[in-house]
Parts: C-alpha cells; structure tokens; sequence
C-alpha cells in the first residue's frame, strides 16, 4: 500500500510579503466555526470556500497542539464524487500547504482512500489503511503552483464509498520566478517530496518562530541520511549573519545557513520518489567553520544517483560565512529511491540544505501513488 501525504490545504495566511510579488495569503481552519490564532501569532479563518462536505471534530483533540488541527471537514458520499475548494486570487505563484488527519473521527476505524488536485491535476492519493502514526498523528504537506485565471480550485474525489479529509489550507503568494520557472516554465506543478535542513531539528511556520517568507517547514535531515553515511558525523551550528540571504527569487532564509552537518567521509541521502517523474534538487551550503580561510580547504563532489553533477568549492563560490544554492534536474527516474552524496575531494564535505520537488505536468491524468510527508512529533 502506498499513500500520498501531499495534500494541498488552503489556508489563508496575512502575512507581508515582497510588494514586487504580491501579499495575497490565506489560513483556512477547515471544520473551524470560528477565527482563532495559534501559538505562532496565525490568524486562521473559519472555514469558507468550500463546495459541500460536513464538519467535524478529530476524536482525542486534546492530542493536537494547535487550534486548526482539532477540526476536519469531510466529503460524505451524499456531497458527490467530486468537492473542493474555490479561492479568489489573483494571477501568480503560490505556496500551498495543508494538514491532514482523520484520527478516527467517525468510530469507523477506516481511513479513507481518495484523491486531490489542484488547478485540475491530480498529484495526491491517499490510500487505506494509512499508517498508524498518520491516521491518528496527521501530516503537513506542501506544493507550488501557478494561478492563471482568478481562484484556485483544490478539489478532493473519493474513491468506493469513501469520505476524503482535510484538517487546514493556506496559501501564500510567492514571487513567481522562483524555483527556476524562467527555465522551468508554468506548465508544472513542484511537489515536496523532501526539503531538509541539516544539522537541526524541524522548525518554520507552524513548528517554530523562525521565520520564512515562503511559508516553508524544513524538516530535520538525520533520518534520510543512509547507513553507508560516514560515521563520524558533526553537526556545524552558527549565530553569525550570513550573507545572501532572503533574496529574490528564492528568499531562502538566513537560519537555513546557519547550520550544516559535515563528516570524515560520504556523507549519503535517500529520498523516496515516485518513478517515471522528473524531480528538481536544490541544494544548500555556506561554509560556517572559520577555520576554512581559502578556496581548496574544502573541495568534495555532489553525485546523484551514481551520476558526478558538480565539484563544490563552497568558499570559492560565496566566500566565508555566505549563502550559496544550485539546483539540478534529474529526469525520467526509474527507482523509488533517489541517492545523493557528498563525496570529499580535500577535506571533508559540508551540506546545509536540500529540496527535493517532483515535476508533477499540469493534467496529470494520473496521481502518484507514493511520496513524503512532514509527521507530527
């Protein structure tokens, strides 16, 4: 059984953003009667927007930490096939996340099989039994997208008789050159399957008070690191400035920099993808240990699937203590796993970040049936 835990909440946020993009963001608590503000200072909105569908509560809310976590909205069979969400917004790029749980909430103890879209292509599948610790725990998920022609549409299709769920929607506008779409084009939409940060634990919007202009959550990197990683690990930490930061297109944010996980030998990844799609890797350095003085301290090798893609040279490239970041497309992907290392060439490798987006084309006429997801501790 496979499961797709990138569902794409609308919620809509008010948050300042780049005026050269736009500032149109919403949080949606969907299920939610009432306005409420989390820990974070988030304003979450009743629910709205919605087509059909019914209200209710998760069955243990004394088990989730924040308001828009406690509800749910579900698509009874009676609602139709087919309901969504349709948001007003203007033409542009966004950054959608949502939370999804269904924690028994119907004493039926059957999570539900069933799709979901956006803008008309489907690129989530949920399929029963959901993992324990999902069922009952919920998981974040995150995707970007262009809207072309005034709203968004979100829509979720059951499957048999089944009721498909969500907990929350945001949405937030982001500057629509980011992620390389001048090369790219819009005719795709970018699926999270994987956005890390080394050397910490999980924090952004929702998990802590640091901030990122995107909306984005950055997972901890320690658990896709493979066996064949080396064994002596160091984590590299930082409270200097780091320059290059919070920049168009990207604004990757400054705290992404200011850790980093380096080793005595192959520092290895693996990331769970769906074959046959195309995934865009971005990856993250900055070189935060002061006893690197010059370009050659520190020299190593990024291969991807078996495949040398670069010579790094984090100090030639940005300089001490400076936020440098490429990406990399992989195509046509005949596996499930996809291998990164850092393979040292003078000194030992060093890594702050990595993104991992399935190109999932506009009208997909198939969804993907596996992929990864953000759990709640």
């Amino acid at each position: 059984m496979s499961l797709l835990f990138f569902l794409f909440s609308l919620s809509l946020l008010s948050l300042s953003l780049s005026s050269h993009f736009g500032n149109t963001s919403y949080f949606i608590d969907c299920g939610g009667s009432t306005n409420t503000t989390d820990p974070f200072n988030t304003v979450w909105l009743s629910d709205r927007y919605f087509t059909g569908g019914a209200i209710s509560a998760v069955s243990e809310p004394l088990h989730f930490r924040y308001p828009q976590e406690k509800n749910i909205r579900f698509f009874p069979l009676s609602s139709g096939k087919k309901n969504c969400y349709i948001l007003p917004l203007p033409s542009g790029r966004y950054y959608f996340r949502t939370f999804t749980v269904y924690d028994n909430y119907n004493g039926k103890s059957h999570s539900p099989s069933f799709d979901a879209s956006v803008e008309g292509t489907i690129v989530f599948s949920w399929r029963s039994p959901w993992p324990e610790n999902l069922a009952r725990d919920g998981a974040y998920s995150d995707l970007f997208a262009f809207v072309k022609d005034g709203e968004a549409d979100v829509c979720f299709y059951s499957i048999a008789t089944d009721s498909p769920v969500i907990g929350s929607l945001e949405v937030r506008q982001i500057d629509p050159l980011s992620y390389d779409s001048a090369t790219i084009g819009d005719k795709f939409i970018l699926v999270n399957y994987g956005r890390l940060s080394c050397g910490s634990s999980q924090w952004g919007p929702g998990f802590s008070n640091d901030t990122d202009d995107f909306g984005r959550t950055w997972q901890s990197d320690s658990e896709f690191r493979t066996p064949n990683t080396t064994k002596i690990i160091h984590s590299l930490s930082t409270g200097a400035t780091i320059t290059g930061t919070n920049q168009p297109p990207n604004f990757f944010p400054a705290k992404l920099y200011q850790t980093a996980v380096t080793g005595s030998g192959i520092l290895e990844y693996e990331l769970a993808v769906d074959a046959k799609l195309d995934y865009l890797l971005w990856f993250h350095f900055a070189e935060i240990d002061s006893r690197v003085k010059q370009k050659a301290d520190r020299v190593f090798d990024v291969v991807v699937n078996e495949k040398n893609v670069k010579r790094v040279d984090v100090f030639e490239e940005a300089g001490s203590f400076a936020a440098y970041s490429w990406s990399y497309t992989v195509h046509n992907l005949s596996s499930t796993v996809l291998t990164v290392k850092f393979v040292p060439v003078v000194g030992a490798p060093i890594i702050s970040g990595i993104e991992n987006y399935a190109l999932v084309p506009n009208d997909l006429s198939t969804a993907p049936e596996q992929g990864t997801c953000v759990i709640l501790e």
